[in-house]
């Protein structure tokens, strides 16, 4: 169990409601399915005091999480009740209400628009597939996350987790899903679900104290995702505990027919993931490599302070720390350890595959759509021109947008060919 956590250990900004006398700052999921078993809670009245929480943060200034919230939600909270009364949970997250990333396609009155204006109005074919596992196991989707707008491929320069559609977002320094881990640390939901290309979930947990769990390519589906690369784009989840996050992701893992990553034969799929949780005693004897060129030697001094206090722990249960170093740091990381995926060589670079893969995939997704115009990724660098004001088109358009949509450009004269280069 976590140790209790009290409204005095943090500033009476963030101070969360009580529900009904029930303390519910930094509530795990088993602590709301026994409330909820008990009849002290409902999922109609956590709801509604999710909605109310999203209102509250976005009057402290604290950030726009949520462009978009789900209508019917309240009503699927009753029905929720209702079966649970019957008897019948679904599973652990019966009631529980969470946030998605605003690139996971929701068949529902709530737009999915990957913070975009282009999008608005659009209807997608059917629910992501991780949507449908999520709506099957009883959770409430509550509403749409804000993310960088594109999830950071438009874009050289930008500001990380700011969507023209949904706003700033605060405490997302780095990572595209920063939204979705906002609404978990504030306090908003007790699990959200982002993506990942590179960075999009491992950053914004780190930054905002939160679990994040970045699962192997093919273990969770991507279809119904706006898209960044098929070799890299992985969809994963927040939590306020490990057990939390990896009850999301029981809920989101499976094969599925449409993204043919899930069906690699070299993907291990459980059904309980929680059953490889374990305590600190199995860290006994357990090596782990520290890379240091390029990692832990251009890491800041203040930081170094803090994750020595985690590395000491680690070695205190009888493990060992053995410095190593990645075999390909010097044609992968640039000198500062800086985040670069255009560094190397073009036949090395990240950006190469990102390039020709996100040509093909955006177009694949916007074919889908109905009720627009929009149907190409010619067609939303057209969009952008044609609305520099909100959309940053093109230099000193707009703040957040520097670089205007640069690798979109570059993205369009590749065409998506998997030439030579791409096969390197």
């Amino acid at each position: 169990m976590r140790p209790p956590i009290l409204k005095q250990e943090v500033p009476c900004t963030f101070w969360v409601d009580t529900i009904q006398g029930e303390e519910v700052y930094e509530i795990t999921i088993i602590e709301l399915q026994n409330l909820f078993d008990r009849g002290v809670l409902t999922a109609t009245g956590y709801t509604a005091f999710c909605l109310e929480r999203i209102q509250k943060v976005g009057t402290l200034n604290l950030n726009p999480t949520c462009p978009k919230v789900n209508p019917d939600a309240m009503e699927i909270a009753l029905k929720l009740d209702s079966e649970r009364r019957s008897g019948r949970v679904r599973s652990m997250l019966h009631g529980v209400p969470v946030i998605v990333k605003d690139n996971m396609a929701t068949k529902d009155k709530m737009q999915t628009t990957a913070g975009s204006w282009a999008l608005l109005g659009s209807k997608v074919p059917k629910d992501a597939f991780v949507i449908a596992k999520l709506r099957e196991a009883g959770a409430i989707i509550l509403g749409h996350a804000n993310m960088s707008e594109w999830a950071s491929v438009r874009s050289k320069i930008y500001s990380t987790s700011y969507s023209p559609r949904g706003g700033q977002s605060s405490q997302c320094e780095v990572g595209s899903s920063g939204g979705s881990a906002v609404t978990v640390s504030s306090n908003i939901v007790p699990l959200s679900f982002g993506t990942e290309t590179d960075t999009s979930i491992i950053g914004p947990a780190q930054i905002n104290g939160v679990v994040g769990i970045k699962p192997t390519v093919g273990l969770t589906s991507r279809a119904g995702i706006i898209p960044v690369s098929e070799s890299l784009d992985t969809v994963g989840t927040f939590g306020r505990t490990v057990l939390d996050a990896v009850q999301g992701l029981n809920a989101i893992a499976g094969k599925d027919y449409d993204d043919q990553a899930t069906q690699d034969s070299r993907i291990a799929q459980y059904c309980d993931y929680t059953s490889f949780i374990s305590s600190k005693i199995d860290l006994k004897g357990a090596k782990f490599g520290l890379p240091i060129k390029r990692c832990w030697d251009v890491v800041p001094k203040d930081q170094k302070q803090a994750v020595s206090k985690i590395l000491d722990a680690i070695t205190a249960t009888g493990a060992e720390i053995i410095p190593t170093e990645f075999l390909c740091a010097e044609e992968r990381i640039q000198k500062d350890g800086a985040w670069n995926w255009e560094f190397g060589v073009p036949s090395e670079s990240e950006f190469t595959i990102v390039k020709v893969e996100a040509y093909n995939g955006i177009n694949e997704y916007l074919s889908k759509l109905s009720e627009t115009d929009v149907k190409t990724l010619e067609d939303i660098v057209a969009y952008n021109l044609d609305n520099r004001g909100s959309e940053g088109a093109q230099c000193g358009d707009h703040p957040a947008f520097p670089s205007g949509q640069d690798n979109f450009e570059e993205i369009l004269e590749c065409k998506g060919k998997k030439d030579a280069t791409y096969h390197a």
